[in-house]
């Protein structure tokens, strides 16, 4: 899975700070995590606090975990040393 489409949303308010995990296109997916304390890096792959998903009749449960494992992964990469600009230019990122 394309972690591109995720963006990851922090808010701070009182002395606490939120971290959203947006799915940019379709479907409608977030989670709200807090990381890890337990994790080596003391963020992880953040602790789950919040799903948000569209209701759905037919349940697409197989898409949803993809997602959730996917937004896992972006939001423990989201905190990793970001790639100067010329590198990224060059990849085209």
């Amino acid at each position: 899975m394309d972690l591109g489409n995720f963006l990851r949303i922090e808010r701070e308010g009182g002395g606490k700070s939120k971290h959203f995990v947006v799915h940019l296109e379709d479907p409608r997916f977030s989670m709200e995590l807090t990381p890890d304390r337990e994790a080596p890096d003391h963020i992880g792959k953040g602790v789950i606090k919040r799903i948000c998903v569209p209701n759905s009749c037919i349940g697409n449960c197989t898409n949803y975990s993809k997602l959730i494992s996917a937004a896992q992964e972006f939001f423990k990469e989201s905190f990793s040393e970001p790639v100067p600009k010329d590198a990224a230019r060059r990849l085209q990122a």
